[in-house]
Parts: C-alpha cells; structure tokens; sequence
C-alpha cells in the first residue's frame, strides 16, 4: 500500500506548517506561492493576507455547510482553493469526523475553479492537489533518500477521474464579429481582420491575444461564454448534476485587455466587470471579488457598470484600498482596488471601508447617493453643502473642454515654424509648436480667447497621496492666450474673453476647495470634464481664495480641516 504523502493545501496545523514556523516567523510571511513572480499584466497573483481578508468578509455559517459549492471563475496559483479547503476543512470536522472522507468530500464536491490560462491551471492543481496531473498515481520509483520522485496526487490519485478534477483548462476561444454582426471568415488575413472583434472581450482580431504561434490566447472562458447558458456550460465543464448551483463566487479576475499595441488611443479596455456580471448572473448566494477602484468614477466600458453596482442593495460590505499595494505588495494599480461581499439575501445600505496610508474609514453609506461613488466619508457633507447651493458646474455647462479639446493627440508635435500670420501656437510634447488655423477642428470658438489650462495627468498619477498623505492634484497649469491651443495632453478649463477673468478662473482651479472636489471623483491618472461634476462654474469678474469659498458653502472648522490636511499648496 502506497503511503500517503502530507499535502500542503490540506494540512493547516500538520507538518507542512511545523516545518515552517521553524524557519524564523514563516508562518506569518513566507509562502511558497508568493514566490512564483507575476508572469504578465493579466496574471497578478493574489498574496495569501489578501485573500484571508477576503474569506473573513463571508459569514461564519460558509465553513460548515457541506452542501456548498465553490467557484473561482479565473484561478491563477490556486491560493484561494487552498485556503478555502483548509478552512473548510477544520469547519466540516463535526460532519465529516473521519479526516480521509472530508477532505474528499471537499475537494471532489465544493471547489471548482477555471484556470486563467493553462499554466495557471497547472499551478492551482499542484497547489490544491499537490500534483499538476489530478488523477496521478504514485508510480513507487523512489530517490536514494527515500522521497517519490515523480509525485502524486491526492488520494493518490483516486479521487478524481481525469487530469484536471475540478480546476479546469480553459477551452474557450475568441469570437470575431465586425459591426454588423458578422462572423469573421476563415480566410479572413492582413488589415481586413482589424475590422473584426470579439464580441465577448472586444480585441481585434489582429492582437497579439490571437496570434496562432501563441500558446495562451487569454480568452478567459467564464466571460467568453454567453451568460443565459453559461451555467449548462458550467454544469457539463464539471460533470454536475441537473440542480448543480454555485452558491459562493470567489476570485481575483483578470482586469484589462490590450487592444491597441500601435501606441495611439485607447491602449487597454477593462475586463474585470464582465466577470462580475457574469457570476451575478450565475445567482451565487454570496460573491467576493478584489477588482479596480477606477469604476468608482466610471470611463470606457464602466460606466453602466458603476450604475449597476451603485444601485446593487445586495452589496454588503465594500473594502477599498487608495494604494493597491496594500494588497498587492509591489504591484501599483492606477486608482487602487477594492474587494467587495455581495449577499443575495441581504437588502441595505453597505458598510464601507476606505484604507489610505494605513488608517482605515469605515461608515455605513447608500452607494448611490452620489451619480459617482466618494470614496472620502468625510467629504460626504461638504458636498452636499456645494450642491444645496444648485450653481451650474463646470461639467454640465461646457466649462471643461473634452479630450483633445483642439483635435490634436498628445503625438502631434507640429512645425518648428510659422507658415502664415494667423497660424496657431500649440503647445506639444515637443514644447510650443506652430499649426495652420485651417487644420484646427475643434474648440474653434475658444481659440481666441483667453483660456485657463491644465494638464490631463494628474500629479499623482497613481491616484495616491504623497508622504505627508496629502494631494496636490493638478500638475501642470497654464494660461494660454488668444491663438495659443493645446494637445490632447491638456484640458480647457472655463475660457473668457479678457485676460483679468482668465487668470480668475485660472487661480480659482488652484484653490484648495477646487482641487479637493475635483480629487473626490479621481480614480485614475486621467482627468476629464466628468472630474469636475462638483465644481461651481462662478463669476470670474471677482477674485477667488479659499477663505470667500469656505465662507461662502458655510464650511465648519472641522469641514476645512478635512480639506487643509488633505490638499497640500501649489508654488
């Protein structure tokens, strides 16, 4: 009889972290997981204090119930499995008393995972099963010191039916469809497959993500399927029964996709929130994912999706993070990530938490108090104080220009010359250029004026705060005047007609109170008009400070405090 080998995913107060602890304080901080680096953009692994923080938002009662069933839509190293089976199996003890016949029990009918590519669906198996092969038996070819030389399973070997078990390969592929709705023929080559997208994931079908000599082409298969089938999908992926249902979604899905490599616009669409609506639609009784902070505020492909997770009574508990590498140590995501707990059964306002530089903010809030979410408590009355005034904004009155607000991308870089007497001055990558007044084809009505401008970055490209935990904001600012424009690289805020109101408008955007309301809808690098949704559009005839703007929304000590020890002053 062969004998059974300790495994690692299984045995919470065996061996395995005796040995551990041993080795200094281990237990505590090293895991062997954590020391398979991230292998690409879309493969970020999640450390074990990450999902531990995760797995304590669920209920208690999910550790002793032997009828549910588990699914991480997209595993990587198979981190979540294994902590999810070692409490499991320290929860079940009462149910399953005999050790063999519970962890069976476990692994063969409550946790089921879909690799996110095939490699990381050979590490989760070896992580979970302590074997990439799940239904490998021990061959008995043993080393000079004693130890298997080629490994087995689980059980060894017996408890499951074919290599995989319950973490599958994916198998899905890309589906190409141009605008119309029209498959993508076979012979289909050359710049005639740029017309071409998958419906599901939206690259086309000339990226990298669908070229044949690659091996993982990241169609991830819980969002490249339709959701009205997905669960039948899911049901015959796992061999489950008729009444198969996952009753706890649990994961740390892929976030974006690649779908321009040429360095021009858009560089990358989100992909996180199909994941979501996917699983909401699988109807788990509970579903936790860590996913960007960036939906707060919406932007491409988001902004349905904050609508719907603003109106969602079902979320329960929403944990922020302003620095992603509180989560993910070494790993800085633009706008921080969030992990949410949505309960079906539960209907209610969400206890939120916002962790910045450490200190956590906890309040019971309504999410969608706001049409974007405020992920600063405190500021909550400030703005309700700006908006009770009912002023005009700047983002509903045209006093924020769009993106490229002259038709000019940031690559532009213009003559070194004046052509004509009436060309334009154009401030480019390259410094002050000079373009033809013909060639400029938006904003024509503001080129003579004076304008206030800013840069589209933030100075906190990140979107976190600086040592001292405080915001500069905007990063750089101009005023131009008539005949100067800008790239796509800035924005025009509130343009006049005299130089007098101009640098008003300008001084006013450098004001505390100004750049504390726009930093309350940032969750990115970039702005936009929609950053300036709480700004008043005022009279620009008179002189703005920070004193007459406290005054005037009748802030209290404590209300400017917030803002003082948050905004830090522009030289």
């Amino acid at each position: 009889m062969v004998e059974e080998k300790k495994n690692e995913a299984l045995e919470a107060e065996g061996e395995y972290r005796t040995a551990v602890e041993e080795a200094y304080d281990y237990v505590e901080n090293f895991d062997i997981l954590e020391t398979i680096t991230n292998v690409g953009n879309d493969e970020v692994f999640t450390p074990r204090k990450t999902v531990d923080m995760m797995l304590n938002s669920l209920p208690e009662e999910v550790w002793h119930n032997p009828d549910y069933k588990w699914l991480n839509p997209a595993t990587k190293n198979g981190i979540f499995e294994r902590e999810i089976a070692i409490r499991l199996d320290k929860g079940l003890e009462d149910v399953f008393p005999n050790v063999e016949k519970r962890r069976k029990h476990i692994l063969q009918n409550m946790i089921y995972s879909i690799g996110q590519t095939k490699f990381t669906a050979n590490v989760a198996r070896r992580t979970l099963y302590y074997c990439s092969q799940a239904n490998r038996k021990c061959d008995g070819i043993k080393a000079n010191d004693g130890h298997y030389i080629n490994g087995y399973a689980i059980g060894n070997g017996t408890w499951f039916k074919d290599e995989e078990g319950n973490i599958k390969t994916p198998c899905t592929n890309h589906d190409f469809e141009d605008s119309s709705g029209r498959k993508m023929p076979l012979n289909c080559t050359g710049d005639k497959r740029k017309k071409y997208k998958c419906k599901y994931c939206g690259i086309t079908a000339d990226s990298k993500y669908n070229d044949s000599y690659q091996r993982e082409k990241y169609a991830y298969e819980f969002i490249h399927i339709n959701h009205l089938v997905l669960l039948n999908h899911l049901k015959k992926r796992f061999e489950g029964e008729e009444n198969m249902k996952f009753d706890i979604i649990i994961g740390n899905p892929p976030y974006q996709l690649q779908v321009n490599e040429s360095g021009k616009g858009l560089g990358a669409v989100p992909i996180y929130q199909d994941f979501v609506k996917q699983a909401i639609s699988l109807e788990p009784k509970y579903l936790v994912m860590i996913i960007p902070s960036r939906w707060f505020s919406g932007g491409v492909g988001l902004d349905d999706f904050r609508k719907e997770m603003l109106s969602d009574t079902h979320i329960k508990k929403l944990h922020d993070f302003t620095d992603s590498r509180d989560c993910f140590p070494g790993v800085d995501i633009n706008g921080g990530v969030c992990y949410f707990l949505r309960d079906s059964t539960y209907s209610g306002p969400c206890e939120f938490t916002n962790v910045t530089s450490g200190v956590e903010d906890k309040k019971i809030r309504t999410l969608n108090e706001f049409d974007i979410f405020i992920r600063k408590n405190d500021a909550l009355s400030i703005v309700k104080k700006v908006l009770e005034k009912k002023e005009k904004k700047l983002s509903a009155t045209g006093g924020c220009s769009p993106q490229t607000p002259y038709g000019f991308l940031s690559t532009f870089e213009g003559n070194e010359k004046k052509t004509k007497d009436d060309d334009c001055e154009i401030l480019t990558s390259k410094g002050w250029r000079f373009v033809a007044r013909k060639e400029v084809i938006k904003g024509i009505d503001t080129i003579d004026l004076f304008k206030p401008m800013i840069s589209k970055l933030t100075c906190e490209h990140a979107g976190t705060p600086d040592k001292s935990g405080m915001y500069r904001v905007l990063s750089r600012t101009e005023l131009l005047k008539p005949s100067q424009i800008c790239s796509q690289s800035y924005l025009i805020v509130c343009p006049q007609d005299t130089q007098e109101k101009a640098t008003n408008a300008l001084n006013y955007l450098k004001t505390k109170f100004v750049r504390f309301l726009i930093q309350l809808t940032l969750t990115g690098m970039n702005m936009s008009i929609d950053n300036f949704k709480f700004v008043p559009w005022l009279d620009f005839n008179e002189t703005w400070n920070d004193q007459k703007l406290y005054k005037r929304y009748d802030l209290t000590e404590k209300e400017v405090q917030i803002i003082e020890t948050l905004i830090r002053e522009m030289n």
